[in-house]
């Protein structure tokens, strides 16, 4: 028996038009001078020590030009005669193995040959205490053992929760370098208060631990380094706030009207938590979203990115996908992923479909309310690249006179 009928498999598609979304292009040029520039800074140099060891910690976020990056402050710690390692700060993440999580920063080209310098990885961690609020704070025991801990993260806001603290530098003490145990953990909290539980283990780690300084990273809508700052570990707590609300006003949205079928051509680790950003793609139905952007009926997705190695949390969130996406999914990676963090629901399978049009007409069939020009369709790369879109023929008139978008192509 067909899942479609003969009328719905016959469905044809409207033409879809290229549009080219505007947004705030503040950008650094040259990244790796940015960094170094930062480094070399006399507060950042007086608390590099010769002959001390350094753990550079690393994380699993898909980061712009994250090789250059962590190998130029590599190279700066080398040069102050301080001897550097690279450890992997990132929770749960990499199927919650040691290996996993080496594997995760080899897709992202940070190795110890292209690093040179040795990558410790474990999932070993030493409890350092408990936070203000009760909860048990982890600490990985290659980055205890170091003389001092430099922390390497994109500040921007979650897809979970809301605070002055969102995803920084802060939580990649938190949960990052906690490993599977803490961030388990940590993840028990209630989301309404989970910004102050986030701050209040890192206010822990930071007393407990030498945490030299931490390299704050900024973005803008473009998936482009934006700001870069060097934080002293005295500084992060404060100052991270001040940057989470620059990243909030840099963030990329979808500028469109409503419409019916969101098509995303992938999702992955390496674009958001949450595989697809619910900032972006507020849906109906989802707790997470802020309640921004566009309303979206049913959604699509079509791949998994490269580098989230199979991992498909967030994969719920979508209504449909195909056979080629079901076969792709590293089920071990995904499901230790969102039980981690509590949100089952992010590994839930939506309708799996023969192939992209079958997927995208079954959408559209389950689409409410549809328009007398038709659905409304709009397709993206992913949450994180929004620079452009496509969007269905009869979606042209509604948008032809936002000066932010500019039809580019038919």
């Amino acid at each position: 028996m067909p899942i479609l009928t003969e009328a719905a498999s016959q469905m044809q598609l409207p033409r879809m038009f290229k549009v080219k979304q505007r947004f705030d292009d503040t950008r650094i040029k040259d990244v790796e001078e940015a960094v170094r520039l930062e480094l070399e800074s006399e507060a950042i140099q007086a608390l590099i020590t010769p002959g001390q060891s350094v753990a550079i910690a690393v994380g699993s976020r898909g980061i712009s030009e994250l090789g250059t990056i962590v190998r130029t402050v590599v190279t700066c710690v080398k040069k102050a005669g301080a001897m550097p390692f690279i450890v992997p700060a990132m929770g749960s993440h990499g199927s919650a193995t040691a290996e996993g999580q080496v594997e995760v920063l080899r897709g992202y080209g940070v190795t110890e040959e292209t690093m040179g310098v040795p990558i410790k990885s474990c999932m070993e961690v030493t409890l350092l205490g408990q936070s203000s609020k009760e909860i048990p704070v982890y600490f990985d025991k290659h980055a205890l053992a170091a003389d001092m801990v430099v922390l390497i993260n994109r500040v921007k806001p979650h897809t979970m929760f809301r605070g002055a603290i969102e995803s920084g530098l802060c939580k990649m003490l938190a949960i990052g370098l906690s490993k599977h145990i803490g961030c388990s953990r940590l993840h028990e909290e209630d989301w309404r208060d989970f910004s102050e539980a986030i701050v209040s283990c890192a206010e822990v780690a930071l007393a407990k631990v030498n945490v030299g300084f931490g390299l704050a990273i900024v973005e803008n809508a473009f998936h482009q380094t934006a700001l870069i700052k060097a934080l002293t570990g005295n500084e992060i707590v404060t100052k991270e706030r001040h940057l989470q609300t620059k990243a909030k006003a840099m963030m990329p949205a979808l500028l469109v009207p409503d419409f019916d079928v969101l098509v995303v051509e992938q999702i992955g680790k390496d674009i958001s938590g949450d595989g697809m950003d619910p900032n972006i793609i507020a849906n109906k139905g989802s707790r997470k979203a802020p309640g921004s952007g566009p309303a979206i009926k049913r959604i699509v997705v079509l791949d998994l990115s490269e580098e989230t190695h199979g991992n498909a949390a967030g994969i719920g969130r979508a209504h449909f996908t195909t056979k080629a996406v079901f076969e792709k999914i590293d089920f071990t990676s995904t499901y230790a992923n969102v039980i981690a963090v509590s949100t089952p629901e992010g590994g839930r399978l939506p309708i799996v479909m023969e192939n992209e049009q079958e997927a995208i007409i079954a959408a559209v069939k389950c689409c409410r309310d549809i328009a007398e020009s038709g659905p409304r369709i709009v397709r993206i790369k992913d949450t994180l690249h929004l620079d452009t879109i496509w969007v269905s023929e009869n979606m042209v008139p509604l948008i032809a006179n936002n000066s932010a978008l500019t039809i580019t192509e038919g």
